[in-house]
């Protein structure tokens, strides 16, 4: 279920006080320096499990002094925190260990154990052998049995509660123990005083010969939440999946070349960008770095989908789990490992789930509403039974039913569920979601604006010189070389460079990019900036003080189904525009083929514009670009998405990445978004009405607590089996549904 669990370790250290976990200098250590005077640290919580572990956790963070910010990821059981650095990290554990939540430095080997789901299975194993003896023997008594058998049977029945009450409750005792403690309530207090209440009672009955006992309701009612929480703790491992699957790819270390010592085995947390390690035949890359000497053939496919092997050779970069395939390889280190590409792909993977959407909060608010609501309605049933008529007994009864059955597990349920299998899905697909609320962000678009090159086009244009010499041919991929944008470095793949020793090397998004060579100025971007108006007709100038030395034409080539993708929008209702820097002519020609409009020559200032102005219209876009020039717009729109191939900051920007080469990743995020967005509708109304209509009938005194628990229990599991629902096609279908289907 979606209710807090402090581990056992937290009850039994009560009496040493709260200096547990990680000391400061640990943390201060295992930070990630984000620049600014600010760091971010990463712990691994095992206690979160619901809504209000996260409200709870980030309002204590956030209120530290020094605490930027702080994020709580459910899934994961991970929070992670930016504060600012001022000689010392803030009482950040020393906080949270205060709350009952001891945490520890997370690692990506510590994010691939599954520590709880041992304990949760052996607490409902024992919870299940209790309730079916107990139920054996209750049968008997229902049957008739009468007097010192039935007495007996009630003692035997007592006795076989014991077990499932002190071993199997103790997940919800523990809970509502650490949060009476730090002076708040959770949804398992009503459960753990509902639970004491009913065996008090059974067993007051049981000593004075009474006819009704409800052991039962005790076991099956501690069986039944057991069996929600398992669920619930199951399926965030397999969204988990995702996250060890990325673990177990890297490597434990790496043989650097250049130690001190001469070459040495290290682990990757002491292997530091500039090092020359070595990696045999048949290894995995263990982390991002450039090629000094070796050719293979690197297979990507675990990264990033893509099934046909890559050469690669000297000068060209390899991301940390890439298998090498063919040939040992010499490589420098370009990035440690909390930046490697695995590590970025883990923190994608990560806050799926970590940012709670506009349901997200409605769920988590009513949840913190529920507990004294439960409190004050049972407290009211058995006030008033006890006006009515007088009958300690039976209002005990109802007001234990009430404490029950109105237990809201299921609404804490609703929308954690349906979001951790909408990012299962994706990433299934290749896609991986930044922001949980991204998920209902893209799910109202009604706009789609694309970039074009490298995002409607592969980025690997094919240059074509329309004219310059051999010697400027060169010049022009030497300084090429220094660029990431898609032009630049088809021209640095398509000519031989010329050694050359650039200064003060300056990109300008929009334009290009420009550098010193001794006394003279050089660039090479768009016509206008780099060269003279009159050669707009080109794609790319290289000029040298202002005059031209070459002039380059390109041809680009689309994405894999980028027509079928624009066709699934389209048939979708959604409007669908591309907006570029590149020549109109060339736009223009691109959108036509496509049957979408367009515009060309813009800068970056003017695509946000244009993204500002649909907005302010009313609509909601979504953004799929991979540029510097894209940021803006992306950081803008109502939702964006990047390809794994994009700058730095175009993933930073981006709330979605896909990693497949295949712009059908847009339509299926949408479907999937859309999917998402009826489901948690639908699960929210079921957990209301089954609240609606529960409470008035346990008031009523219509149900005694073993029916209620069964009811209690029976709308978690509905509310889960409805989120399981998410991505499966009509039992029957004969073929794949089409995009347009599955948005439409």
């Amino acid at each position: 279920m979606s209710c807090c669990a402090p581990p056992p370790a937290f009850v039994e250290s009560l009496a040493g006080g709260p200096d547990r976990g990680p000391s400061a200098n640990e943390v201060r250590l295992a930070s990630r320096e984000l620049g600014d005077g600010l760091r971010q640290s990463e712990f691994s919580v095992p206690s979160i499990h619901c809504g209000g572990c996260i409200r709870t956790i980030e309002g204590a963070l956030d209120a530290l002094p020094g605490v930027v910010s702080s994020r709580v990821n459910l899934s994961s059981k991970r929070v992670s925190v930016r504060w600012r650095d001022e000689g010392v990290a803030p009482p950040m554990v020393h906080r949270m260990v205060e709350l009952g939540y001891e945490p520890n430095l997370f690692s990506l080997e510590e994010a691939a154990k599954d520590t709880g789901f041992a304990a949760l299975v052996r607490a409902l194993a024992v919870a299940a052998f209790c309730s079916m003896n107990i139920m054996m023997f209750s049968g008997s008594v229902w049957a008739g049995a009468d007097g010192p058998t039935r007495d007996i049977l009630h003692w035997i029945c007592a006795l076989l509660t014991l077990p499932a009450l002190l071993y199997s409750g103790r997940v919800f005792y523990q809970s509502a123990w650490a949060a009476l403690r730090s002076g708040r309530t959770n949804m398992d207090v009503p459960i753990t005083i509902g639970i004491a209440l009913a065996f008090a009672l059974s067993l007051y009955d049981t000593i004075f010969s009474g006819e009704q006992v409800y052991y039962d309701a005790v076991a099956s009612l501690i069986f039944f939440l057991l069996i929600g929480r398992t669920l619930d703790h199951a399926m965030r491992e397999r969204a988990r999946t995702a996250v060890k699957g990325l673990a177990r790819l890297s490597p434990a270390g790496a043989l650097v070349l250049d130690g001190e010592n001469g070459p040495a085995f290290l682990p990757l947390a002491e292997i530091r960008p500039g090092a020359t390690i070595s990696v045999a035949q048949g290894e995995r890359i263990p982390l991002d770095g450039d090629v000094l000497t070796g050719t293979s053939a690197l297979d990507r496919s675990l990264l990033t989908g893509e099934s046909l092997a890559e050469a690669i050779g000297p000068g060209q970069s390899v991301p940390a789990g890439a298998l090498n395939l063919s040939g040992a390889l010499t490589m420098r280190v370009t990035a440690d490992e909390q930046n490697s590409t695995l590590s970025r792909l883990v923190h994608l993977l990560d806050g799926a789930e970590a940012s709670r959407n506009r349901y997200r909060r409605i769920a988590d608010r009513a949840a913190t509403y529920y507990s004294p609501v439960v409190h004050l309605a049972a407290a009211l049933a058995f006030i008033g039974w006890m006006l009515l008529d007088g009958d300690l007994h039976n209002a005990t009864t109802i007001a234990i039913a009430v404490l029950i059955i109105t237990c809201p597990c299921a609404l804490g349920l609703a929308v954690p569920m349906v979001q951790v299998m909408a990012a299962r899905r994706l990433f299934e697909a290749g896609i991986m979601v930044k922001d949980g609320s991204a998920l209902e962000r893209l799910a109202e678009v009604d706009n789609v604006v694309f970039d074009k090159t490298g995002t409607l086009t592969t980025g690997l244009a094919t240059p074509v010189a329309s004219h310059g010499d051999p010697q400027a041919l060169g010049i022009a991929a030497s300084l090429a070389g220094l660029s990431r944008h898609p032009y630049s470095m088809a021209i640095a793949r398509a000519f031989p460079a010329t050694g050359l020793d650039w200064h003060d090397v300056a990109e300008h998004p929009g334009l290009g990019i420009e550098a010193r060579l001794g006394k003279q100025v050089y660039r090479l971007g768009r016509p206008g900036w780099s060269g003279p108006a009159e050669d707009a007709e080109s794609g790319s100038i290289l000029s040298r003080d202002g005059a031209i030395l070459a002039a380059f034409a390109f041809e680009d080539d689309l994405r894999p189904n980028a027509v079928r993708s624009t066709a699934d929008l389209l048939a979708a209702s959604l409007q669908v525009q591309v907006l570029s820097g590149d020549r109109p002519a060339l736009v223009n020609t691109l959108a036509d083929r496509l049957g979408i409009s367009g515009m060309g020559g813009l800068m970056p200032d003017e695509k946000l514009a244009r993204v500002e102005a649909l907005e302010s219209a009313g609509h909601r876009v979504l953004m799929v670009g991979d540029g510097l020039n894209d940021t803006p717009a992306m950081a803008r729109a109502h939702v964006s998405m990047a390809p794994a191939s994009a700058v730095d900051i175009g993933r930073n920007a981006a709330d979605f990445v896909f990693l497949r080469n295949d712009l059908l990743a847009v339509p299926q995020a949408l479907s999937v978004a859309r999917e998402a967005r009826v489901l948690v509708r639908q699960n929210l109304f079921l957990a209301l009405l089954y609240n609606a209509i529960a409470l008035p009938i346990a008031v009523a005194g219509l149900v005694n607590p073993f029916l209620a628990a069964i009811a209690m229990s029976a709308s978690s599991v509905v509310v889960v089996l409805n989120a399981l629902r998410l991505g499966w096609r009509p039992f029957g279908e004969g073929r794949p549904r089409s995009q347009q289907e599955i948005i439409a």
